[in-house]
């Protein structure tokens, strides 16, 4: 259940702070009054109240001087002016000084409300706003974990391709952080604000994914009892990820096309046309090339959401984040299980980077958790992961084998130079060639 907006309102006369009281409250809001300046800073540092509802003439501190103390205590709170005819100037200043609005005494209470509910959206926005910056920063320090290495090209893509609408196609073997990667996007992007509509193409019958994508009309099959959105009519105004796009079934791959070209869609067992402007995200862990030159997968429908492709490496690719996203992981499950756990043992270390990593950064993710849950001591050791430690590069030249090798010789020792080239038995100069050679940048 979701909590009650809350309401500050700053007036000097008793008797105004008891009627706005009373009317917010019979509209469900948590509301508290103060009768100066001084006081509502007070229930600001206490209360931390969302909107405030602030008179502009008041003894001592004023409304103008209030406001801009709120805004260093509280920076996403919306504030609304109360003024007089006579002080308007002084509320359209206000504004300029990033007021969200004013309403002139004696209020319509019709008019006061219809403010308030457009102030709650607002900071409800703002939140969610930040709430998806932080996840977004959190997905990715948990796929990449050191921009100058192998996924530094992945960042550099994302740069160029988040602030505009053109389809991408993000390919990458499962758990390698392909919806992490969708989210960023949308973050970035000017469609940040709406929403961000997920659909997992693998996961769903084709009779369900039909009705879920396109949405039906009341009656149009047995059990749909009401009229239903489909997500991309949900996506409108903001982005699509459909996630393993290569499931979708060959009829549906047309009628999609057809709504990424028209950007509009007709529900299932209906004749309306319906808009929905989206930008489209799809990702893959098959290869479509492939799926086109069997037959199973449209042309069309792949060089239109191949417009630009980012592909995830995978986890074994780049074995010198190993080390940097176990102890990400590390610190945030300590955290979350409220578990004083300091570190991973070296042997421990050297255990995760001569892993595979079939599962890539999922399969690090989960093992660290259990790792956390299991240890009883302060620090992780190598019985507290459930694999067994073997080395299995795919490339096995001895080339590919010492760029493996030295790979994880340096995570394991953090990029700590003198140690790594002791560890190697080659002195410092030998080991910076041999990263020159294979393009091992330090974090």
């Amino acid at each position: 259940m979701t909590a009650p907006v809350r309401i500050l309102v700053v007036d000097d006369e008793q008797h105004m702070r008891a009627s706005l009281a009373g009317w917010f409250r019979e509209d469900g809001y948590e509301v508290s009054a103060a009768a100066s300046g001084a006081e509502a800073l007070g229930l600001c540092a206490r209360w931390e109240p969302q909107i405030l509802l602030v008179d502009i003439r008041m003894p001592g501190m004023d409304g103008l001087e209030l406001q801009r103390k709120v805004r260093e205590l509280l920076p996403d709170a919306t504030v609304i002016v109360m003024t007089a005819h006579a002080t308007v100037d002084t509320a359209v200043r206000a504004l300029k000084d990033g007021a969200y609005d004013y309403i002139v005494k004696p209020f319509d209470p019709e008019q006061l409300s219809r403010l308030v509910r457009k102030a709650a959206e607002r900071y409800a926005l703002l939140s969610e706003n930040r709430l998806l910056r932080q996840q977004l920063e959190a997905g990715a320090a948990s796929i990449i974990a050191s921009p100058s290495g192998p996924m530094a090209e992945v960042l550099e893509q994302v740069e160029q391709v988040a602030p505009t609408d053109t389809n991408v196609l993000i390919s990458g073997e499962s758990g390698t952080g392909k919806e992490l990667l969708a989210k960023m996007i949308h973050g970035r992007s000017r469609r940040a604000p709406a929403p961000l509509v997920v659909v997992n193409c693998g996961a769903l019958a084709e009779s369900v994914l039909e009705s879920e994508l396109f949405g039906h009309e009341k009656g149009s099959f047995t059990g749909a009892v009401a009229r239903r959105r489909g997500k991309l009519e949900q996506a409108h105004g903001g982005t699509l990820f459909l996630d393993e796009i290569g499931d979708v079934p060959p009829k549906m791959q047309k009628d999609l096309l057809r709504v990424i070209e028209e950007k509009t869609l007709t529900r299932v067992g209906g004749d309306e046309t319906v808009s929905c402007d989206f930008r489209l995200v799809a990702a893959t862990n098959a290869d479509l090339d492939a799926e086109v030159s069997a037959g199973r997968f449209r042309a069309e429908l792949y060089f239109r959401i191949n417009v630009f492709h980012i592909r995830l490496p995978p986890l074994r690719e780049r074995p010198e984040d190993v080390a940097l996203l176990a102890r990400a992981f590390l610190q945030r499950f300590a955290v979350q299980m409220n578990r004083r756990i300091d570190d991973i043992s070296p042997d421990a270390m050297a255990a995760l980077c001569v892993h595979p990593w079939p599962g890539n950064v999922r399969e690090l993710q989960n093992a660290i958790e259990r790792a956390v849950v299991v240890c009883r001591g302060r620090t992780i050791l190598p019985e507290h992961f459930p694999f067994a430690v073997q080395p299995s590069p795919d490339d096995l030249s001895l080339s590919r084998v010492e760029e493996v090798h030295t790979r994880r010789v340096l995570a394991m020792f953090g990029f700590n130079i003198t140690r790594s080239a002791e560890a190697l038995g080659v002195d410092r100069v030998t080991l910076y060639s041999k990263m020159k050679r294979y393009g091992i940048h330090r974090p």
